[in-house]
């Protein structure tokens, strides 16, 4: 079994059934539109099957870095139909060989929080040490929406002021918080 299969069949999908795809290709110096019209188009045909939920492009930081692909799934049903389908196979057969999978993440849950910035894709972290780590981020926030937000958002609906902090929790922790402590912790979290 190849390194990348066996990566893929330890991951387990989220209490939710979602599914995240992180893939990383190295492209060869030259064919970067090439590569960025099949990479869109490949994106753009997964998106139309059921159960797919969003998918991004990524260019490398620097010359010779990897290009990143993101997938997201419903479950892993979604996820095996486009995995399974002739139609990806199809956009394999169409590309030109000027770029190669170099790694393969599936993200299932908290995980995408831990892939450090401007670092090719690796194992995560022990569950142990994401979990601690998601704490020092989440206590901040937390307690800057009790004190300061809650008291400034009271007067309006209970749906709408928890949704306003909802996008911000996500936000800060998806932006700002998990990076800067990833990044802060790296040594401890990937030892």
């Amino acid at each position: 079994m190849t390194k990348l299969a066996d990566q893929e069949r330890r991951s387990a999908p989220t209490p939710s059934g979602e599914v995240g795809l992180l893939i990383a290709r190295e492209v060869d110096p030259g064919h970067e539109a090439d590569f960025e019209r099949w990479a869109r188009g490949i994106l753009t045909a997964a998106a139309a099957f059921p159960g797919h939920l969003g998918y991004g492009l990524f260019r490398p930081n620097g010359p010779g870095e990897p290009w990143f692909l993101v997938h997201r799934f419903r479950d892993a049903e979604a996820h095996a139909r486009w995995d399974d389908s002739e139609e990806r196979a199809a956009w394999f057969d169409r590309a030109d060989g000027h770029h190669r999978e170099v790694d393969r993440r599936r993200l299932s849950g908290i995980e995408g929080w831990f892939v450090p910035p401007g670092r090719s894709v690796q194992a995560a972290p022990p569950r142990w040490k994401m979990t601690l780590t998601a704490v020092l981020g989440i206590f901040p926030i937390s307690l800057f929406a009790g004190t300061v937000l809650q008291p400034l958002l009271g007067d309006l609906p209970l749906l709408v002021r928890t949704a306003l902090i909802a996008v911000l929790f996500s936000s800060l922790m998806s932006y700002a918080v998990m990076p800067g402590l990833t990044k802060a912790l790296g040594r401890w979290l990937y030892r």
